[in-house]
């Protein structure tokens, strides 16, 4: 039997305790280390980037790796490290398990997040509440870093400044698709010219590798039909919470809830099933269903979905704008759970 849930009827209240509570690496990073990533032989800047993260986490541990408060008024000093570090390199080569990597290594207090996870929860708490709730952390890990909005790029900037200040460790990475930041390089030129004197702070390395998720757009499973819905989901789902929504009613749900709590919206939804999806026209609403794919790839949350297809999910001047590479992930994720759903079916 299927527990049903609406996502459009859920409106989750989260205090700032609760909302640091959700800064950690998700489900799908939530045990790997450095011995479990597997560096590729003909790609030494691998190794070397474990290597270096390696040395990094120690740092913080010993309390060797400085901060930032002696570069900012005055001559430079000499440090024993950065108080950051940087990694630059395309999709697929393994930024992220390597940035949990080092989130597991280091003794807490400590925050992984997303960039987008990082200007949403400014947006929920204010900027200088943000700085005062992490000040006091040991180590703030950035998954990510995008560059498409120079005001949330500056916004982040000054956090990180202000944070590296106060002692915080800092580590970042890099966030480039095909077509948009050419082979991955722009995107640590642009992250050194947007943050200026504390970038000259950060280490920045080459994660090289064959990018080998993202050769274009994935084609999707072809859409249910409404009358197909309810059968495939009892059928692949028996005994699962799953959320069953309109998705009109759900795009227009999502406008009433801070993007910072889209994390706890899901709480307890094992896969979703979606009627009538339709192609999202506006971009403000766009890039808050970026946040929920984003979420629900996190939790690794199966979609059922009747509509058009979801690679039509946003419009072809979406795709092709200042906010591309947003899309083309959003796409390429939902694409990846529906396909688990059909794989689950299978199985």
């Amino acid at each position: 039997m299927v527990q049903l849930e609406q996502l459009s009827t859920r409106m989750p209240s989260l205090s700032v305790d609760e909302l640091l509570k959700g800064f950690h690496p998700s489900p799908r990073f939530g045990e790997v280390s450095f011995a479990s990533y597997r560096p590729d032989p003909g790609q030494p800047s691998q190794a070397a980037a474990v290597s270096a993260l390696e040395a990094f986490g120690a740092g913080i541990a010993d309390g060797k790796v400085s901060g930032l408060r002696k570069f900012f008024g005055g001559k430079p000093k000499k440090s024993n490290g950065r108080a950051g570090i940087y990694l630059d390199g395309g999709f697929g080569v393994g930024k992220t398990h390597l940035l949990s990597s080092l989130w597991h290594a280091v003794e807490g207090p400590k925050a992984f997040g997303t960039f987008v996870e990082y200007t949403n929860l400014v947006g929920a708490l204010s900027f200088r509440k943000t700085v005062e709730a992490l000040s006091h952390y040991k180590l703030v890990c950035i998954d990510e870093f995008e560059l498409d909005d120079p005001g949330d790029t500056v916004l982040m900037s000054r956090l990180m400044r202000e944070l590296a200040d106060a002692g915080v460790k800092l580590a970042a990475t890099s966030n480039t698709l095909p077509g948009s930041l050419g082979e991955g390089r722009f995107a640590a030129v642009d992250f050194a010219r947007e943050i200026q004197v504390l970038a000259d702070q950060f280490d920045v390395l080459r994660v090289d590798g064959e990018d080998f998720r993202h050769r274009g757009l994935p084609t999707p499973p072809q859409p249910l039909h409404n009358s197909d819905l309810d059968a495939r989901m009892k059928r692949e789902f028996d005994g699962k919470t799953v959320a069953v929504d309109d998705f009109g009613t759900l795009v227009e749900h999502l406008s009433g809830v801070h993007p910072s709590r889209y994390r706890q919206l899901l709480a307890g939804v094992d896969a979703v099933v979606w009627r009538d999806v339709k192609t999202i026209s506006e971009q403000s609403v766009a890039l808050r269903f970026v946040v929920l794919a984003d979420r629900l790839y996190d939790k690794d949350v199966p979609i059922l979905a009747s509509g058009v297809p979801l690679d039509q999910l946003f419009t072809p001047e979406m795709m092709n704008g200042g906010y591309m590479k947003k899309y083309f992930r959003a796409v390429s994720r939902l694409t990846a759970l529906a396909r688990e759903a059909q794989n689950h079916e299978a199985s």
